[in-house]
Order: C-alpha cells, then sequence, then structure tokens
C-alpha cells in the first residue's frame, strides 16, 4: 500500500522490519519519528531530525525540576489523576458485572484513600510510595475483570521484562507504544522527554514521558487490552513464548492488534477540560501542549486528565 507523508503522525518497525536511509531522512525532514521496536514490542531506537525545542520553555521545565514545591506539585497532578482515572475504570467493570461489585469496591475504596494520603505526604519518596502501593492493590484484582470462559494463565499479577502471561505481553506493548507517542508529542511542543518529575532522570529515559502516560495508563490502555480479551477478538492463541518464558504477541496476531488499536485512537471523547471533542489519539498532543502551556505562565495550575 501506499500512504502520503502527510499523513503520518510516526513510524514504528516491529522486529526484523527495514527501511531505505531515503525513506529516514524524509521522515526526519518532515518531523516524522520513526521507532524500532523487537518482537516483544521493546524499545531499541529512534530516528528523528533536527529539535526544535523552545529553549525558553526548556529553562523553566528544568527550573521546576530544580525547584523541590514546583517539582512535587506536578508530581502529585500526575499521580492523583492515575489513581482518579483508575478508580473510574474500576467502577465502570463494577456496573457491569454485580457479582465483582462487592471486591472492586473494596480496591476503590483503597484508592480514593490513596488519593488523599497523595494529598498529604510530604516528599517524592513517600509520594512513590503510595504510587507503588496503589498500583499492587490495583493489578491484584485486575485479572478479575477478564470475562473468557477460561482465564487461567492469562494473567498472574504484573509482570514485565520479560511478561510471564499473555495480558502481560499485552500491558507492555501498547505502554510501550503510548510512552513513544508521548515521547513525540513532548518534543512536537518543545519540552524535553527526558526531564520528568515523578520519575527519577536516568541516562536515556524519558522521564516525562513516563509522567504523562501515568494519567493515561487505565482509560487508554488497561481498559482497552481488557476489551481485547473479552470481546475474544485476541486469546492465547496469538502468544508465543520464548525460551527465557517470555510471551509476545505472533506476527499474524500483531498486525490485527495494531490495526485494533489505531482504531481505538480514532475514538473521540470530550477532552474534561477544554470541554471540546477530540479523539483519543490527538490526548498525548494535548496534555503534552496542556503542560507546556503551564510551564510557560499561560495557565495557573496544570489540568491532569481526570476521565469521566
Amino acid at each position: 500500500m501506499s500512504v502520503p507523508f502527510h499523513v503520518l503522525e510516526g513510524v514504528v518497525l516491529f522486529g526484523h522490519v527495514g527501511c531505505s536511509a531515503a525513506f529516514l531522512a524524509t521522515c526526519a525532514e518532515r518531523g516524522i519519528g520513526v521507532v524500532l521496536l523487537d518482537e516483544r514490542g521493546r524499545f531499541k531506537a529512534r530516528v528523528e531530525g533536527p529539535v526544535n525545542g523552545n529553549v525558553l520553555l526548556r529553562r523553566e521545565q528544568y527550573r521546576r525540576s530544580d525547584d523541590k514545591e514546583g517539582c512535587f506539585h506536578l508530581a502529585k497532578r500526575f499521580v492523583q489523576a492515575k489513581l482518579h482515572n483508575s478508580i473510574v475504570v474500576l467502577q465502570h467493570y463494577a456496573r457491569d458485572y454485580p457479582e465483582l461489585r462487592d471486591e472492586l469496591s473494596q480496591t476503590i475504596d483503597a484508592l480514593r484513600s490513596a488519593i488523599s494520603m497523595a494529598s498529604l505526604v510530604d516528599s517524592l519518596y513517600e509520594l512513590r510510595g503510595v504510587e507503588g502501593d496503589s498500583a499492587h492493590r490495583y493489578f491484584s484484582t485486575f485479572g478479575r475483570l477478564l470475562r473468557v470462559p477460561d482465564s487461567n494463565g492469562l494473567f498472574g499479577g504484573r509482570s514485565r521484562r520479560p511478561p510471564r502471561d499473555p495480558v502481560n505481553a499485552a500491558l507492555s506493548l501498547f505502554y510501550s507504544l503510548l510512552s513513544r507517542e508521548l515521547v513525540t508529542a513532548c518534543e512536537s511542543f518543545g519540552l524535553d522527554p527526558q526531564l520528568g518529575y515523578l520519575h527519577a532522570c536516568r541516562p536515556g529515559r524519558m522521564s516525562l514521558a513516563l509522567d504523562l502516560i501515568e494519567e493515561l495508563r487505565a482509560p487508554y490502555v488497561d481498559r482497552f487490552v481488557l476489551t481485547l480479551f473479552n470481546r475474544g477478538q485476541i486469546d492465547r492463541g496469538d502468544f508465543v513464548v520464548d525460551a527465557e518464558g517470555g510471551y509476545s504477541f505472533s506476527g499474524r496476531a500483531l498486525k490485527k492488534v495494531l490495526g485494533l488499536w489505531q482504531q481505538r485512537k480514532q475514538e473521540e471523547i470530550i477532552h474534561p477540560f477544554l470541554s471540546q471533542k477530540i479523539s483519543m489519539g490527538l490526548i498525548p498532543f494535548v496534555q503534552a501542549q496542556l503542560l507546556a502551556r503551564f510551564l510557560r505562565g499561560d495557565l495557573d495550575d496544570y489540568p491532569a486528565l481526570m476521565w469521566r
């Protein structure tokens, strides 16, 4: 097939897929990022053109990171939004499956308490502890949301590097894809994707993209993955296992789920802050733009995405 360059946001190459130097050069000239992932969806490399960041914006981004209070304030925003959106997802399944209501209500109450704790802690260390404990509690009930005839072996708790079951393999893949889109979004609005607030800065780590993905994980990826399994669009037969016991999509299944991922990105929501209808695929760019506007002083606070 032929696709015109002007409709491309980015290109992702999975596994043993190549492209010409001329193609890479043209993508770089047009600001189209090219990302290389291995067969499991793990990030390997990224090709991009010159960085066109706003130096004044980045200076403020760095200054805010060095300011203990300013850094802590943004980190709280990311965590509180993550907890809120996790609650919204669980409430959705509690409504649809009354037999799970009592069990999910306990997790929802725990996450609500975590939101209160996140507003009271005094350090990033404590805040990260609240976030980590809440994630563990959330995923302890996650397997119950799989409504398939035989869910044994599909999900045994969150595992990474390598993912130890089909659900973890799907989560890891789509978290990786979303994080790459957030990197592109940050760069599009002049932000440095490596300088975060909740996640510590390390060489090669896209900490700001990891900050932003926290508020999007549950509604954007988790619910999508659960839908894939619950609707029978994928099952354990769509995965292969390597010598290390790591799961990944088969080639045929990967092509299928990427198509479904693109359909997901075309769905529309009313953005809770902008009160405008936008496609799901624009959410990473909208949030990066709102963060940039806050850092420039155009907004009084960063409006993290609070799902409805």
